[in-house]
């Protein structure tokens, strides 16, 4: 199965490429995408309800400000969805964090640390590795080698 990455803009591909390398290196197929729950609002509802047959098994969302990506992507599928709240503006990153967390019940969003990317492809890696035995095999050898 696949991974998507999901970013509102552009301007959010340094903070989101940590997800990219995680996956890479751990051989999950992942694709990137950039869309906005604000801007292309058609295009992130499509996506999600078309994710599960494109062969993915988990989404990654990556927003700031008003971050609402993950949660409009939850809101149009059932497959796992992880947000990641992105520190833009003056809040440091509170304001994502909120807009990601706050979800309401039966729609829900796993939400990472902000600017959190790696632990969100992380948990990606644990999601997949339920029934996929080589990723779960190289998620645990990472998972040893942290130990030193």
């Amino acid at each position: 199965m696949k991974v998507a990455i999901l970013m509102g803009s552009e301007k959010d591909m340094s903070k989101m490429q940590p997800a990219a390398d995680v996956l890479s290196q751990h051989g999950v197929e992942h694709e990137v995408h950039v869309m906005s729950a604000h801007r292309t609002p058609d295009r992130v509802a499509e996506f999600a309800k078309g994710a599960r047959g494109a062969g993915f098994g988990v989404l990654i969302c990556g927003a700031g400000k008003a971050a609402h990506l993950a949660g409009a992507v939850a809101a149009n599928s059932t497959l796992p969805v992880i947000g990641i709240p992105i520190a833009a503006g003056g809040m440091g990153g509170l304001d994502s964090m909120l807009s990601t967390v706050q979800m309401p019940t039966g729609i829900p969003v796993a939400t990472v640390a902000v600017d959190s990317a790696a632990n969100a492809a992380y948990l990606a890696l644990a999601i997949l590795g339920v029934s996929d035995e080589g990723v779960a095999a190289r998620l645990a050898d990472y998972r040893e080698s942290l130990k030193g």
